[in-house]
């Protein structure tokens, strides 16, 4: 706190006041007791800008992959095997851009002393300025390709958004208690798919082998690299200092090692990656690194399908303008 002389001129001389404002400094250091204290910060608190924007950083591309994510199921909602499946899928596409629009709106909070908003994010996304997850650029060739990325893929984001339940910040923590309990569901979806192929013919088995084949490196990516030296860039120290997570990228990736290496193995399946094995001395998984400058050149949009999707929803956005337009337009 410092203190400040103020003086006001009145008829016949003058009122001298002190006032005490509150310094940066002590701002931040209040807030890091609130963030220490398991407190939660909501939108119109004070915050430093650093944790501002890691969350902005952080939410808008959840939101971005949550969107994007649902196109490469999107492609086989005609080519489903069956009306059940091709409902079931049809169900978990519109839940996931339900997801990406409530995280889009908690973005918008975040957004507000930038004066931007969502259209800007869709901007930024266009642009390559905002990133979304490496999985959503893979291409998805055959059914088995719907049911890794509900099983496996989906089961990975739900290890990292539990472990965000308890978010410092409180418009995200809730929005992940609703999105956490959809995403279990999602597993499920995924897992019924694998288990019927991997429980049919001998093709259908095949099937699934090379759709995991395909997906394992992208699988391992998933989880970013496990410090900023292997791509130059992680935000994990950051949102771990601020109580936004609480576990390392590492730390992520061996607790999907623990719970999918023995179901995947249970189906007869077989890892593609004959280094795997777990280290009973450091208590981890030791594995073959997946190839990091793959990782780089993906999430710079140079993916298998990063440049079709882009399109995809760059048309969708564009040619759905004036539904935008009628909602925000003022009635006279």
């Amino acid at each position: 706190m410092v203190n400040i002389l103020l003086a006001y001129r009145i008829r016949g001389g003058f009122i001298v006041t002190y006032t005490s404002v509150e310094t940066e400094e002590a701002k931040l250091e209040k807030f890091m007791e609130r963030i220490e204290s398991g407190d939660k910060i909501e939108a119109d608190d004070w915050m430093p800008d650093e944790y501002r924007m890691t969350l902005i950083k952080l939410i808008s591309m959840h939101g971005m992959s949550e969107i994007m994510g649902a196109l490469p199921e999107k492609e086989w909602v005609p080519r489903a095997p069956s009306l059940y499946r091709k409902l079931g899928i049809m169900a978990k596409v519109q839940d996931e851009m339900g997801h990406g629009q409530l995280l889009l709106r908690v973005t918008e909070d975040l957004l507000m002393p930038y004066n931007k908003n969502r259209g800007d994010l869709m901007q930024d996304l266009f642009n390559g300025d905002l990133k979304f997850h490496n999985v959503f650029h893979m291409e998805t060739k055959t059914w088995a390709d719907a049911g890794i990325i509900g099983w496996l893929v989906d089961g990975a984001a739900i290890i990292t958004q539990t472990d965000m339940l308890k978010a410092s910040y409180g418009p995200y923590s809730r929005a992940l208690q609703r999105i956490c309990a959809e995403e279990v569901f999602h597993a499920q979806h995924g897992e019924s798919i694998i288990l019927a192929l991997a429980e049919g013919t001998e093709n259908q088995k095949a099937m699934v082998q090379e759709a995991l084949n395909r997906w394992w490196e992208a699988l391992l990516m998933f989880f970013g690299p496990a410090s900023k030296e292997t791509t130059g860039s992680s935000k994990q120290d950051l949102t771990i200092k601020y109580k936004i997570r609480t576990k390392t990228n590492e730390e992520f990736r061996q607790i999907f090692f623990d719970k999918y290496i023995p179901r995947i193995l249970s189906l007869g399946l077989t890892i593609p990656d004959p280094t795997l094995h777990y280290d009973k001395e450091s208590n981890m998984w030791s594995y073959q690194q997946p190839d990091w400058n793959e990782f780089k050149k993906i999430i710079k949009n140079q993916g298998p399908r990063s440049e079709a999707r882009l399109n995809l929803r760059r048309h969708s956005y564009e040619y759905n303008s004036w539904v935008r337009d009628a909602l925000s337009a003022t009635i006279s």
